[in-house]
């Protein structure tokens, strides 16, 4: 049985996650979570609009009223769950091939499930029970919802326009194809677009967030003022500068963070990052004066901490970008819209308010396969080591160790002023991890 993940659940389409399956989750959700009408939405895999079919039909036949958004980014879903208070799902499986999709669901709110809530979903699942009731909720295609969240979209910038901004949009073959250049297009800028053709097949193949070399060579040619890369849902989002230079979400988060403290709408002095963020990134806003609040991995995790605090910023350096008062989820056009709103006041070049808003230190992934995971966190003689290596490093250093959470695997990450130290230690720390959960 599948289960949930950092953001929903997710499996090859028609082979792990079957139709049945997802029928089966939609009667599960009607039952465990909150809300008498749903949102649904997907994106642009061949299997999508089977999926969500069946989504649909699950939430129905528990009476529960269903509102077909089609196609349309997962931050729209979000929008919707959020403004009318309604339950929320959309059919996605994000950066992944088309092969694999996913659905992921949204609570009362606009905000994704809490830890307790998927795992009370996966028991009742697990049940499989059916429900008995003869009701039977109605399944429609509202009007004018795509309008709505572009109205939202371009209302963002408060009345400001991009005109005189020329930007190439890759919008990865998927939910964002049609909405992006629509937004962009009614805000004044010039929009060259990109991998905006899905097929069914094609969504982030080559292209968008997980692939930017075919946007950075687009911006090239281009010679546009930057260029934005969407994933699969286009719920998140990575820049490219005039140099055809990749500009992260750490370094998106930063510039943003230091634009909204300038202005005086980023509450507490604050932003929410989660324990993958550069080390770069909390020096540079230690130097600004802005406190960095940490979280674990995912982005739902970024907005606990926003909504418990009353926080405006945080995100994540994969590219989702959360504006609490904009937003209750990572939106990668929204944020593209932010980034470009920020340019053109600033009268600055993207690539010159990256480099002043940090400096990003060396970092290196390795992902240690091993026997026992669960071994990572009684291994005294590891955790000695990384000791060591943290105290060689000094302040401008930084070592993660974490299990995944799907995987027999130990992620290593480690940050260092040289790219040499940092190879150096991630290879001394994936021996140890390797020694002591075996490889």
């Amino acid at each position: 049985m599948l289960r949930f993940g950092t953001d929903g659940i997710r499996g090859v389409a028609n082979v792990e996650l079957t139709p049945e399956l997802v029928l089966a989750l939609g009667h599960a959700a009607a039952r465990v979570l909150d809300g008498e009408t749903y949102v649904v939405g997907r994106d642009t895999r061949r299997s999508s609009e089977m999926l969500q079919a069946a989504l649909s039909a699950g939430l129905a036949a528990e009476g529960i009223q269903v509102l077909d958004l089609g196609v349309l980014p997962t931050p729209a879903v979000a929008f919707f769950s959020a403004k009318h208070e309604w339950g929320g799902a959309m059919i996605s499986a994000s950066h992944n091939p088309w092969t694999d999709n996913g659905v992921k669901f949204f609570d009362i709110g606009g905000r994704k499930l809490t830890d307790d809530q998927e795992e009370r979903l996966e028991a009742e699942l697990d049940a499989g029970t059916r429900s008995t009731s003869s009701k039977v909720g109605e399944v429609y295609t509202p009007r004018r919802m795509r309008e709505d969240f572009a109205d939202h979209l371009v209302e963002s910038l408060e009345g400001r326009s991009l005109t005189g901004l020329s930007i190439v949009l890759d919008c990865a073959n998927g939910a964002a194809s049609d909405m992006a250049p629509d937004v962009f297009h009614r805000l004044g800028a010039t929009v060259r677009t990109i991998a905006a053709q899905p097929d069914g097949a094609n969504i982030n193949e080559g292209c968008g967030s997980t692939h930017p070399e075919t946007l950075q060579a687009a911006v090239l040619e281009f010679e546009a003022d930057l260029g934005l890369a969407f994933d699969g849902d286009a719920d998140r989002v990575l820049a490219v500068d005039h140099r055809g230079r990749l500009v992260d979400g750490d370094h998106l988060i930063a510039l943003c963070a230091l634009d909204l403290q300038e202005r005086g709408k980023l509450k507490d002095d604050t932003v929410v990052v989660t324990v993958m963020t550069n080390l770069g990134f909390r020096l540079a806003m230690a130097e600004r004066g802005v406190r960095v609040h940490e979280t674990q991995v995912g982005d739902r995790y970024v907005l606990e901490a926003l909504d418990a605090n009353g926080w405006s910023l945080g995100g994540e350096q994969s590219g989702h970008v959360v504006f609490r008062d904009l937003a209750t989820t990572g939106d990668g056009i929204l944020t593209g819209l932010q980034v470009a709103d920020v340019v053109l006041r600033s009268g600055r070049r993207l690539a010159d308010l990256a480099d002043a808003a940090m400096t990003q230190l060396p970092q290196v992934l390795r992902n240690v396969r091993v026997a026992d995971r669960d071994a990572l966190a009684a291994a005294s003689e590891l955790w000695d080591e990384v000791a060591e290596v943290e105290a060689e490093l000094g302040d401008h250093g930084r070592v993660l160790l974490r299990p995944s959470g799907t995987e027999p695997v130990v992620r290593v990450m480690v940050e260092a002023p040289t790219a040499e130290q940092a190879e150096a230690a991630a290879a001394r720390l994936s021996d140890a991890v390797a020694r002591a959960c075996g490889a």
